[in-house]
């Protein structure tokens, strides 16, 4: 079963979503469910991890209610304040929720680069554990040795890194990224999803081959059942958009073993996020 582990959907709104800038202008608009089913069936994607985009409980609601309606959706990653007193509380709440598979912060985007070393955050973490709820690691290179601190404290927590930790591929620069992210996937409750990295790319002329440096280390480190394929849908539309991005890794995966190739199309997914 292919499943992509890492889409999402929003209802556009040019104030919370500033994110989107001007130059991002065609995902500047509202994507949803109907959108994203004829992509899947085209490149033979059962199902999808439905993945937040804004950090609010509110977004919760949003994305549950797409889960519920729609049968593709085989799972959810949302968002609670990891550092709240009542985040037991809050995660006992989506416990309820068939398709609620973890949480994930925006910790990219926090001045403080090692928030999630904080004690509050870990507390959270914590609790994410308790209710065996996963983790989604959204942070740049910068942020890799944090991460690993963090995930060296939990062993037991299911964690997955995002878009292999948005390298600079434009530059196409390795340095302490390959470094950094080999100490992290020493840690074997850490995954790693493959996308996001059209965004990281040179959006009007990237080719296949700038991957390669990147996709070989993710590989190597992390080995064949601990990848995952993303799309990292809509946003990977400013620079080519669903299929470009299938076919870029399919081209990549297409000397591994037929096992190999079904472990990170779909499988590795259904284990780490128990579809």
């Amino acid at each position: 079963m292919r499943i992509d582990a890492h889409q999402h959907f929003w209802q556009y709104d040019p104030v919370r979503d500033a994110w989107i800038t001007s130059e991002m202008s065609a995902i500047q608009r509202s994507f949803g469910p109907t959108d994203l089913k004829p992509l899947l069936d085209r490149n033979n994607f059962a199902g999808c991890v439905l993945v937040q985009s804004d950090q609010s409980e509110t977004e919760n609601e949003f994305q549950l209610a797409n889960a519920a309606q729609y049968t593709f959706i085989k799972g959810m990653v949302g968002w609670v304040d990891l550092q709240a007193d009542n985040v037991g509380e809050r995660l006992a709440y989506y416990s309820q929720f068939d398709k609620m598979k973890g949480f994930r912060h925006v910790l990219q985007g926090e001045a403080n680069r090692a928030l999630m070393l904080l004690p509050n955050f870990q507390r959270g973490i914590a609790a994410l554990q308790q209710h065996n709820f996963t983790y989604d690691l959204l942070i740049f290179p910068d942020q890799l040795g944090y991460a690993r601190e963090l995930v060296a404290n939990f062993p037991n927590q299911p964690f997955v890194l995002d878009h292999i930790a948005k390298p600079n591929i434009k530059a196409k620069h390795l340095g302490d990224w390959e470094k950094d992210l080999r100490a992290l996937a020493a840690h074997e409750n850490v995954w790693c999803k493959v996308s996001g990295m059209v965004t990281e790319a040179d959006w009007q002329t990237w080719q296949p081959q700038d991957f390669q440096p990147y996709l070989d280390v993710v590989f190597e480190v992390f080995g064949p059942t601990r990848v995952l394929f993303g799309s990292d849908w809509p946003v990977c539309e400013v620079a080519g958009g669903y299929d470009a991005v299938v076919g870029l890794v399919q081209q990549y995966v297409a000397t591994l073993s037929a096992h190999e190739q079904a472990l990170f199309w779909g499988e590795n997914a259904a284990a780490f996020y128990k579809l």
